[in-house]
């Protein structure tokens, strides 16, 4: 019954396409353990909002909504973002919860904003046990949306020079949570003058966003 329910509450988020006004918001995963989950607070999923009104036809509101992992508000949004540079604790109640929303219809983007892998990979195992993050092919349908990535996933900020990796975890199927690593995306989504980024890379960060997002709602 739970699960007809939480498909039902997914199918209205989607619904809301039609809608002349924005009834739906992206969501910014806060967390526990001390990992600066409000790293990109201020221009990041803004930006990247703006973009898919424009070119996804998406009808987000303009402001990103802070939702904790263990909170029922959680259910409300299609897509949640997660970044940070440190360390990640989800408790045993917020970790099932995660599960619930995720197996439910949810989707979550972790993007490693240079740290974060030692201590997400770790709690997303209470999250899902069973599963581990696999590195997904250039032909997954994720990089291949309204934008086409044949190379996978695109290299925005530099760390170590290692190639960029665009990882999943699947779910009866579907892919319920991307994490980009070595890449940091949400860096990318920021204002110009934040990390000087080219214009290049920032288009490319923004249209990979893009494919998340349009592959969340669609799928």
């Amino acid at each position: 019954m739970k699960k007809k329910f939480l498909n039902i509450l997914f199918a209205a988020a989607l619904l809301s396409f039609a809608l002349a006004e924005p009834t739906y918001k992206i969501g910014l995963l806060k967390y526990s353990g001390g990992g600066d989950w409000y790293a990109n607070i201020e221009t990041s999923l803004p930006n990247l909002v703006k973009y898919c009104n424009e070119q996804v036809r998406t009808n987000f509101a303009p402001d990103q909504e802070v939702v904790e992992a263990g909170s029922p508000d959680l259910f409300n949004l299609p897509f949640v973002h997660m970044t940070g540079h440190g360390n990640v604790v989800f408790s045993v109640q917020e970790a099932e919860n995660l599960r619930k929303y995720l197996a439910g219809g949810g989707f979550l983007h972790i993007s490693d904003n240079y740290g974060m892998d030692k201590f997400i990979r770790p709690q997303m195992k209470k999250v899902f046990p069973e599963l581990d993050f696999v590195e997904l092919p250039f032909s997954h349908p994720v990089y291949h949306q309204k934008f086409d990535f044949p190379n996978g996933l695109p290299k925005i900020h530099e760390h170590d020079g290692k190639s960029p990796q665009g990882l999943g975890l699947i779910w009866n199927g579907r892919l319920v949570c991307f994490y980009d690593f070595e890449c940091d995306l949400g860096d990318g989504w920021e204002d110009a003058e934040v990390h000087k980024n080219s214009p290049e890379t920032r288009l490319k960060a923004l249209r990979m966003g893009a494919n998340l997002v349009q592959y969340a709602m669609t799928n």
